[in-house]
């Protein structure tokens, strides 16, 4: 079971890296045709979730498998949303809400995984 996992994982993390790296590609190849336009950013938002399932699955314990797919998610959406602001080319109405969101978020999220570290690494040593 953990091999299937693991190819799985590792699958849906490079599918998410080629859809950040090059998102027309891999709309041709996966369904014949190019994305252009808005489908672009998009589809790295996608590539992005994908990314952070691939860490999710590979985290040790349950409640790191969340905080760190989550964590993933939140840091790599935030440095998007804010590169996206600043080209400036791709900006709605919500855009920097969005990414101030994010922000707080990834900020959260990073200060609950430490502590989820530290509570392990504790727990650990008591044993």
């Amino acid at each position: 079971m953990k091999k299937v996992l693991v190819l799985a994982a590792v699958s849906e993390a490079a599918t998410g890296l080629a859809l950040l790296v090059l998102p027309s590609l891999v709309g041709r190849l996966l369904l014949g045709a190019e994305l252009t336009g808005v489908s672009i950013p998009v589809a790295r938002v996608a590539g992005i979730a994908l990314v952070a399932l691939g860490v999710a699955c590979f985290s040790s314990g349950e409640a790191d498998r969340g905080l760190s797919g989550m964590l993933t998610y939140s840091l790599l959406a935030t440095l998007y949303l804010v590169y996206l602001g600043l080209d400036g080319e791709w900006v709605g109405s919500l855009l920097w809400p969005a990414a101030a969101i994010h922000v707080a978020l990834t900020f959260l999220l990073a200060i609950a995984w430490l502590k989820a570290r530290q509570f392990k690494g504790m727990k650990v040593r008591s044993d």
